[in-house]
């Protein structure tokens, strides 16, 4: 019996990367606007491979590269780096689609959900909130709420034991199968691979099921919970 459904949220609910991709691209066009001497697509480059080295949620990336490539940061640029960013991705925070429709089904069908995230604790919430998703999950554990980032067991172990539930009884869903799906199959929960979300060409998930729309998982808790 299926009691709870977890969800990464990051290219698995939202499209995090088509949005990232988005803000960056307005933030380099303020700066270069701003008085930036440096091409648009090296630039963009040298974000980018440094949110790979600092991780992606790295709130200090833009005055990193500027020290990095030009010995000083010049806060003219900086500021219109941010304010470039901070506008596109606004406008570009966005579901997948059927996201919410999922969501409400779950709901009717008494399954609850909950979320795991790498992510820091505000910025989870920030996204939660601006989607309006708040209302749809019982329990959130981020980076902040262990320390630990996915798959240690912890994140996992830390979800199953606020919703006091066994691992045999939940679906983890995620994007991420080197993350989401290894560390969850540890814990021995039921994995469902967000494929549609895979951001690095991934041929081999490991999970239990792969998703090529969000909408698949009321198709598997109804198979498991009312066949």
């Amino acid at each position: 019996m299926i009691k709870a459904v977890i969800f990464d949220i990051d290219n698995t609910l939202m499209d995090f990367m088509r949005m990232k991709r988005a803000a960056v691209d307005a933030a380099v066009d303020a700066m270069i606007d701003a008085g930036l001497d440096i091409g648009k697509k090296e630039m963009i480059e040298k974000i980018f491979n440094t949110y790979w080295k600092e991780g992606i949620e790295d709130q200090n990336i833009f005055d990193k590269v500027l020290l990095r490539e030009f010995g000083q940061i010049d806060y003219k640029i900086l500021a219109a780096g941010i304010v470039g960013y901070k506008r596109a991705k606004q406008g570009h925070m966005t579901l997948y689609p059927h996201v919410k429709m999922t969501l409400t089904e779950l709901m009717k069908r008494s399954v609850r959900m909950g979320v795991v995230s790498d992510a820091p604790r505000l910025g989870v919430w920030l996204r939660i909130v601006d989607l309006d998703l708040h209302h749809f999950f019982e329990h959130v554990v981020t980076f902040d709420d262990t320390g630990e980032r996915k798959p240690s067991p912890r994140p996992f172990a830390r979800i199953l034991q606020l919703m006091n539930l066994k691992a045999s009884q939940t679906i983890m869903v995620g994007d991420w199968a080197e993350r989401d799906i290894k560390g969850a199959k540890k814990m021995g929960m039921i994995t469902a691979w967000a494929k549609y979300g895979d951001e690095f060409n991934t041929k081999e998930s490991g999970a239990d099921y792969e998703l090529n729309d969000i909408y698949d998982i009321v198709g598997i808790v109804d198979e498991k919970n009312f066949r």
